[in-house]
């Protein structure tokens, strides 16, 4: 099974990025899943349910959240739609769910969305809640991919070691820098601790950087604005044996435009 990785999408920037650039990745790759980070992509905070149904309509088949999950009210209008998974070590109060399953070429595809403690915030341990649950997900699909969405490196390093050989591959959000460590472990699972930023390629972290670096300067908050112009597009592509279940290519993605 091929998979494509999309990272962070920021705002209109992003989603004209995901427009222009994945015909091109459809191309090359030939993915059979689409899987992107989404919790950017309305405004820079949060998704709505248009702009949900806009990335859908482009051919992107999974949207994984984060710590911006809950930062546009109308993401309550398509939280649970099945194609839509936010981290799995949220409250279990919450709405939506964390992980889901997609299903192509006759498998079952589970897609899970955990979020890091380290700078992150009152999480619950994303290790702790994947032992919870990762019986029931591998008893329920034929392949499990993770979208970690964290902000220390030695987290998301960490997690990826510790589920090495039980999932297929383990990708890094949330830092919307593209890092080159990309890496099969010795378990078969595929890696990468960060896929990027998809959307102003110049910008700060996607927005502009006029208000950030007044922020810098003066400690003063300022309201940040999603940055436009010349466009990018960052992943990641693991192509998964289906007889053994782990990977057996990867490459990184960066397109531009």
């Amino acid at each position: 099974m091929k998979i494509v990785f999309i990272g962070d999408i920021v705002g209109r920037t992003g989603r004209n990025a995901i427009k222009e650039l994945l015909p091109i990745i459809k191309k090359e790759y030939s993915p059979d899943v689409i899987i992107a980070n989404a919790e950017n992509a309305a405004g820079g905070f949060g998704l709505t349910k248009n702009v949900a149904m806009e990335l859908f309509d482009y051919g992107i088949d999974c949207l994984t959240m984060g710590n911006h999950t809950w930062d546009n009210n109308d993401v309550f209008n398509i939280i649970n739609d099945p194609r839509i998974v936010r981290p799995l070590n949220f409250s279990p109060r919450v709405a939506g769910q964390g992980w889901t399953i997609i299903e192509k070429n006759g498998l079952k595809l589970a897609v899970i969305n955990l979020i890091g403690q380290i700078f992150m915030g009152p999480y619950n341990s994303p290790f702790m809640v994947y032992d919870e649950y990762i019986d029931y997900i591998l008893d329920s699909s034929d392949i499990v991919v993770v979208d970690f969405h964290a902000e220390a490196t030695s987290e998301k390093l960490a997690f990826a070691y510790y589920v090495d050989g039980k999932v297929a591959c383990v990708v890094g959000t949330h830092t919307h820098v593209q890092t080159a460590d990309e890496r099969i472990l010795t378990g078969g699972t595929a890696y990468i601790t960060d896929l990027g930023l998809t959307g102003a390629s110049d910008s700060v972290l996607g927005m502009e950087h006029k208000e950030i670096i007044q922020r810098f300067l003066t400690q003063v908050h300022q309201r940040m604005k999603v940055a436009r112009g010349k466009r990018q597009l960052k992943g990641f592509f693991v192509d998964i044996c289906e007889e053994d279940r782990v990977a057996k290519e990867i490459s990184r993605i960066n397109l531009n435009s």
